[in-house]
């Protein structure tokens, strides 16, 4: 009876080892049908009038010793940003972004050897923040007539163009579903739900270049600055479904 109870639970076991090594089970399921979709492109324009300017203004100095370049170059940036302050520019308006010095060898100009001789240049730069622009050339005049004889650029910019943003965004939407829509009639389709949408903001940044001699005579006329009107691009790529 024994020998009989054992051989059935044998049986079992063996049964349930093949079963494990059998190969999985397969459920049939129905495929996914495939989204069909169209993808283009949108644009809305933002058209605005600057009413900031970022300014980069600084003091270079070349001296046979680096002390007497770095000694001048101090008197000269400071007297520069007192002007700055005077003006009525804010303290935290105004920004320290480069101070640099290194040697220069001197060459002889008639063979073009060096000479062994060194001068040294020391450049202090600023980053100003203008919030009125109608006083633009006036500051430039200042910064020159007290020593400041590097102008790299000016940047025009708008304080807030949010809301201008946010409309040029949904024109930029408007045109994509117009050309969506209207790729979808040619074709004989209807357009559906939108799949995905992304978009992209471009800002111009019109530049003045510009440099200036420290002490020069700027007594005759003020530079004359034009922030004209700056155009900001949104883009926005859009997928539609289509049936």
């Amino acid at each position: 009876m024994k020998t009989k109870t054992f051989f059935v639970a044998a049986l079992a076991l063996l049964a349930l080892v093949l079963s494990a090594c059998g190969g999985p089970t397969t459920i049939n399921q129905e495929a996914q049908p495939t989204v069909r979709t169209v993808s283009v492109s949108g644009s809305g324009l933002a058209y605005l009038v600057p009413d900031i300017a970022y300014i980069y203004v600084g003091v270079h100095t070349e001296k046979p010793s680096a002390s007497e370049a770095m000694t001048e170059n101090n008197a000269q940036t400071e007297k520069m940003i007192k002007a700055l302050t005077d003006f009525g520019i804010d303290a935290k308006d105004i920004r320290t972004t480069n101070f640099s010095i290194w040697p220069m060898d001197k060459y002889d100009p008639a063979s073009g050897l060096p000479t062994g001789e060194k001068t040294y240049s020391v450049d202090n730069t600023v980053y100003v923040t203008m919030r009125e622009l109608d006083k633009l050339g006036s500051l430039l005049d200042t910064v020159v007539a007290a020593g400041a004889n590097t102008v790299n650029s000016i940047q025009f910019d708008v304080a807030d163009k949010t809301e201008a943003i946010k409309n040029a965004r949904a024109e930029a939407v408007k045109d994509a579903a117009a050309q969506a829509q209207s790729l979808a009639d040619a074709a004989g389709l209807t357009l559906g739900e939108i799949q995905s949408i992304g978009f992209y903001e471009s800002q111009p940044y019109p530049v003045y270049e510009g440099r200036g001699g420290g002490g020069a005579d700027v007594a005759a006329s003020t530079v004359p600055i034009q922030p004209g009107q700056l155009t900001f691009t949104v883009s926005v790529n859009v997928t539609y479904a289509i049936k």
